[in-house]
């Protein structure tokens, strides 16, 4: 039976290590979001200061331009972030019920040797 315990730490510490991961997900994903809003904020005083705001005019801010292709680089990376997000989460949600069905069978196997184990005491005794 304690093949049954340990197949429920490992599924146990399985869980833990898909909620670390998802966890991880959304702390990157929050930090691209306030990076993403923080170059925004860039590109909208950049072009206040210079008074263009059209991407096509000759004089457009170079950094107003290298800025908002980082801003669209981090939404296209929050974005994939996003997909993995959801795939952990299904994940997470799949051995969780392996964990459930792996703590039913160890319940179900430790009750079986409590039934097993009374009746051959009164017996011997």
């Amino acid at each position: 039976m304690k093949s049954r315990e340990s197949l429920v730490r490992l599924k146990q510490f399985q869980v833990n290590e898909k909620r670390r991961q998802l966890a991880q997900l959304d702390a990157m994903i929050t930090e691209f979001d306030r990076m993403a809003t923080e170059l925004e904020l860039q590109i909208t005083a950049e072009e206040k200061k210079a008074g263009i705001t059209d991407i096509n005019h000759f004089a457009y801010p170079t950094f107003a331009k290298a800025a908002r292709q980082r801003r669209d680089n981090l939404r296209d990376s929050q974005s994939d972030l996003a997909k993995q997000r959801a795939t952990a989460e299904t994940l997470l949600i799949e051995a969780e019920a392996e964990l459930s069905k792996a703590e039913m069978l160890e319940m179900r196997d430790g009750k079986a040797r409590d039934v097993d184990t009374g009746p051959r005491s009164a017996m011997i005794g």
